[in-house]
């Protein structure tokens, strides 16, 4: 197999990678996972066949749960001396990041055969399009299949597990097992001999009945969502939420580890607790709170913070959860099951050690004594769900008796009057990786903490404000490094997304900058699923709505029965957005999408088991579509071949997509009517590692443009990183003549943006540039209608905009499945120009030609 696509993309004198030269390894083959921390974190997955390494990029990374789909994208053949290469790739090379090896090891075909007819096999398996083989290696052991898939990109690939005996159940992240992220101190073999003793020599106090397992280290905690009221539910228990350091213990032979969420070490501050937790006489993990309890029994968040300087007998380890125990691995056991065993091997502990203790169903009254006694707030967890290291879940809860918010301190305010040190702290919170404006806190301060938060922000001062975006404050700012981070009091959010009256409680050592987010609350009544019964849902009438366990919905739609299978299926698993969510929002916007829709024929993109599973093109309709849906058959000018597409004639149809995993909609630009004239004419600003300020810039620009040209454009977010400008065309001109003033469009708007945009079509020809892409002015291209929700973190929708909203500041995550309705109804379709009265192409091409 020829090297030459890989020795072409690389200059060997500039990068460390080795050169393609085809050579064979000796015994059995190899096999190589690079982790490759480019522009974006990704999985290099390589099998050794034909004399070079035949590789495929896995973003997510490979996964040992047989559930899991993992993306796999084809890319060049690598030579064989890449299988030792790690290093880093500087800055300005094809791939440039640090690559590392993550898992290597020997693999060979299904069965046993020799190498030399197992590689055959294997290569006539690869050139049909699904590749079996078994792997041995430190981390991926037992059989895989590399399945090419249909109807996406020639390149795209899934990487999947078969169910064998080195299959896991639990949820698989291969950051979890990256260098350094998680070690084993002991096999489980020798961890289970550990346990044997202990039991005989009577140490033992309890059972676990889980999978047997050495102890797991550096455990990232499993953490909750934010809810917007109590609920009462039997299936669900309901415990303190206290306020202090979530802490991770891990206890082996009177050795203890006490950390946080983020990994920092609390033995030294906290000594007492770890005195404690040496005399368990048990190997465990467990999960609590640190917090000092005033003279009142509440937590209080300060005295913790200073605790050292001030330390205090009312210190106490609050544990909530067992993760392992002698030798057991509890993280797959129900919560009550765990909780159990939690409590006897905490019967004879002392303080500080204590149980958390919870109740059973009765939130809504826990919560009211939450609120009577000015606690934090309360959690609700799922009776019978499972440990998910490392995970936010909907099954684990957090309701909050007043607003809290974690925010990054971004610069601070000189002081007026009598006070010295600091005027008030500026926060942010991180939107993806853009650091957002959320306010000021110039309340909740003494003299002492003004000096203390000073000294550690003086050694972070720098003169860039870290946002992106300008922060307009009547007062100078002193700007520091976005690096500590402080939790909030504050009495509500403003429409402009800002907290008002933000009192500073503390500093957060335990929590990451990076992962300071806004919290928003899950609605009750959107909430996924929380009970795993529905008789309890009929007994309470503040159970959350949602949680039927439905198997099927069926809907009376323009007369026609509409079956919607597994309505609660969590498409939007962060979000807890459900299908029946999506068809929901469908069916309220239908009168405005519609239009969009209505005798276009419909490239379907495929999403049947939300957004985090890989997705897939679809053009043919099938055998499947009841007869009520109109198709409509179309011969494709690439194949030659006839096509039958679906045609969304009505909200009937509308739900049958949504049901069939379509979160996106992808409709032609032209009509049944007239295929060959499209509707309108698109622009797409397409940007790469752009801000969407950079955005907003260029179709400000194009707007300026097409003004002086007295041509009507009119703008949608795309719902995802870019923006879409539209020309009414009214169908009157070909694809042809369009696709023409499109480019000639583009290039006098590229004329006055020449360093801020690009007219290249391939991503590694424009390096921070706005592609702005003409190309979708052609026969059978499609992109998202307006009014389309995106298949994308926060359930976001191609909104159309006015054209005063483009500015700076403007994000696509602003428009969302749960607020467009609403801007809908007071707005109206601010699209419909564009299928009304359409320019004279002919004209402006013979303008622009001049």
């Amino acid at each position: 197999m020829s090297l030459e696509e890989y020795n072409q993309k690389r200059h060997f004198n500039k990068t460390p990678e080795p050169e393609g030269k085809e050579a064979k390894g000796k015994g059995a083959l190899k096999f190589v996972v690079h982790r490759h921390q480019a522009s974006k974190l990704h999985y290099d997955f390589r099998l050794e066949l034909d004399g070079v390494l035949k590789s495929w990029a896995v973003p997510k990374g490979p996964s040992m749960n047989p559930a899991d789909k993992r993306l796999a994208v084809e890319v060049e053949d690598h030579p064989y001396s890449y299988r030792t290469f790690e290093g880093d790739i500087p800055k300005g090379n094809y791939g440039a990041g640090h690559v590392e090896i993550w898992d290597e090891g020997t693999f060979h075909a299904v069965g046993n055969l020799p190498r030399k007819e197992g590689e055959k096999l294997m290569l006539q398996e690869l050139e049909e399009g699904r590749l079996h083989f078994v792997l041995d290696g430190k981390k991926l052991k037992g059989e895989f299949s590399l399945v090419k898939m249909k109807g996406r990109q020639k390149d795209a690939w899934l990487l999947l597990k078969k169910k064998d005996d080195d299959a896991v159940e639990e949820p698989y992240d291969a950051e979890d097992f990256a260098k350094g992220a998680k070690k084993k101190s002991t096999s489980a073999t020798t961890a289970k001999k550990k346990a044997a003793t202990k039991a005989s020599s009577g140490k033992s106090a309890t059972s676990a009945n889980g999978k047997n397992s050495a102890m797991p280290h550096n455990i990232v905690p499993m953490t909750a969502k934010l809810t917007d009221g109590p609920f009462d539910d039997e299936d669900w228990i309901f415990e303190v939420k206290w306020d202090g350091y979530r802490a991770v213990a891990e206890v082996a032979d009177g050795h203890v580890e006490l950390y946080s969420r983020n990994g920092k070490s609390f033995k030294e501050k906290y000594s007492p607790v770890v005195e404690a937790l040496e005399k368990l006489p048990h190997e465990a993990v467990l999960d609590g709170e640190l917090v000092v309890l005033d003279k009142k029994g509440k937590a209080d968040f300060q005295a913790l913070q200073n605790y050292q300087n001030t330390p205090s007998e009312h210190l106490y380890y609050y544990i909530f959860d067992l993760l392992y125990l002698d030798g057991q691995d509890l993280t797959q056991e129900p919560l009550l099951k765990r909780k159990e065993l939690l409590e006897k091997v905490l019967s004879k502990a002392k303080n500080p050690l204590r149980y958390s203790e919870h109740r059973v169903g009765d939130g809504t009254k826990f919560f009211k004594e939450a609120q009577k006694g000015a606690w934090e707030g309360i959690m609700a967890k799922a009776a019978q769900s499972k440990y998910l290291v490392g995970k936010r879940s909907a099954e684990w809860l957090k309701i909050k008796t007043h607003l809290r918010q974690e925010a990054v301190i971004a610069g601070f305010t000189e002081p007026k009057g009598s006070r010295k040190h600091i005027g008030a702290l500026v926060l942010g919170v991180y939107e993806g990786k853009e650091l957002k404006y959320v306010g000021q806190s110039g309340s909740g301060f003494n003299t002492k903490s003004l000096k203390e938060l000073k000294e550690k922000l003086e050694p972070l001062v720098q003169e860039k404000s870290p946002f992106k975006e300008k922060v307009s404050l009547t007062r100078d700012v002193t700007w520091v490094k976005p690096e500590l981070v402080c939790e909030l009091s504050f009495a509500e959010w403003t429409a402009d997304g800002q907290m008002r009256q933000a009192i500073f409680k503390g500093l957060r050592v335990d929590k990451k900058a990076k992962d300071v987010v806004h919290e928003k609350a899950i609605s009750e009544e959107s909430q996924p699923a929380k009970a795993t019964s529905s008789k309890s849902a009929e007994k309470s009438k503040t159970a959350p709505k949602q949680k039927s366990g439905k198997k099927e919905l069926v809907l009376q739609l323009d007369g026609q029965e509409v079956h919607i299978s597994s309505p609660d299926k969590l498409y939007w698993p962060e979000e807890g957005i459900t299908k029946q969510d999506l068809v929901e929002y469908y069916q309220t916007i239908a009168d405005v999408i519609l239009p969009y829709l209505v005798n276009r024929p419909e490239s379907l993109l495929r999403h049947p088991n939300g957004i985090t599973k890989p997705g897939f093109f679809q053009k043919e309709v099938g055998d499947h579509a009841p007869e009520w849906v109109q198709t409509k058959e179309i011969r494709a000018e690439s194949t030659g071949k006839d096509v039958n597409y679906l045609v969304c004639q009505d909200k009937a149809t509308l739900a049958y997509l949504n049901n069939l995993g379509c979160i996106q909609l992808n409709p032609w630009n032209s009509r049944l009517q007239h295929l060959e004239n499209p509707d309108y004419l698109v622009l797409d600003l397409d940007p790469g590692e752009n801000t969407y300020d950079e955005v907003v810039e260029v179709a400000l620009t194009a707007k300026k443009v097409l003004d002086e040209l007295e041509i009507p454009v009119y703008a949608k977010t795309s719902g995802a990183t870019g923006m879409h400008l539209y020309v009414p065309l009214a169908a009157k001109w070909p694809f042809e003549q369009v696709k023409e003033l499109a480019h000639l469009l583009a290039q006098r708007i590229h004329e006055q943006l020449p360093k801020l945009t690009s007219l290249e079509r391939s991503p590694k020809e424009r390096r921070k540039q706005i592609y702005i892409d003409y190309l979708q002015n052609a026969i059978a291209q499609t992109i998202a209608a307006p009014y389309s929700v995106r298949p994308r973190v926060g359930a976001t929708v191609s909104t159309p905009l006015q054209w005063k909203e483009v500015k700076t500041g403007l994000h696509p995550s602003q428009f969302t499945i749960k607020n467009v309705p609403q801007r809908v109804k007071k707005l109206g379709d601010l699209f419909a120009p564009v299928l009304g009265e359409g320019i004279d192409v002919a004209e402006y091409l013979k303008k622009l030609k001049k």
